[in-house]
């Protein structure tokens, strides 16, 4: 021990490099005290709770089984709430285009008795309604409008209304259209009404 520092050797804490320290008996009497009364608390800690250590492990064990099932159980749910969100969004998609695509063919609709009313003003020779016309039909066809207005074609209840019928060989052929029929992107908006033969 450093005796220049003018501390008792003994209550020094401090111990130079190489230097032998002796034991003192009442300093291992004192830490094996403690370590006596340290184990007797925790005995008496786990006999309050009623356990042993391999009881206390097999618990401890038990618990970190049930929050990894926990865990993965939530895991999973994260999972189908983000499919189902992603879903849901995929759905509302599909719905706002419907519903645009809707909205365009109400609109087509309400323009088609415009269209007609253009088309039998050019029929009676009123030229100056042509601009407007051609203006409007192209900005339709555009948008996916398609006139149905082929004669001597094969009938298709699909896109033709037969309104008159006169007798011929063969499958039905349209004779003559009697008012257009629109399409949109397809979709018939109004069937032709047509003369049919066959």
């Amino acid at each position: 021990m450093n005796a220049d520092n003018g501390v008792n050797g003994a209550a020094d804490d401090d111990v130079a490099v190489g230097e032998i320290v002796e034991d003192d008996p009442t300093d291992s009497d004192e830490a094996a005290s403690r370590l006596r009364s340290d184990l007797d608390a925790t005995v008496a800690e786990a006999d309050e709770l009623g356990q042993t250590a391999e009881e206390a492990v097999a618990e401890a064990v038990d618990v970190a089984q049930r929050l990894q099932i926990e865990r993965d159980e939530l895991r999973d749910l994260v999972q189908r709430v983000q499919a189902d969100f992603e879903n849901y969004k995929r759905r509302v998609e599909a719905q706002r285009t419907e519903q645009r695509a809707q909205a365009a063919l109400d609109l087509v609709r309400e323009l088609l008795p415009v269209l007609d009313a253009c088309d039998a003003a050019v029929a009676q020779g009123h030229s100056d309604v042509v601009p407007v016309q051609t203006q409007l039909a192209s900005t339709l066809e555009k948008q996916g409008l398609s006139k149905v207005v082929d004669a001597e074609v094969e009938f298709d209840p699909n896109v033709h209304e037969a309104v008159m019928h006169e007798e011929g060989d063969g499958d039905p052929v349209v004779v003559e259209v009697l008012r257009a029929g629109y399409l949109w992107n397809q979709r018939v908006v109004r069937p032709a009404m047509v003369k049919v033969r066959g």
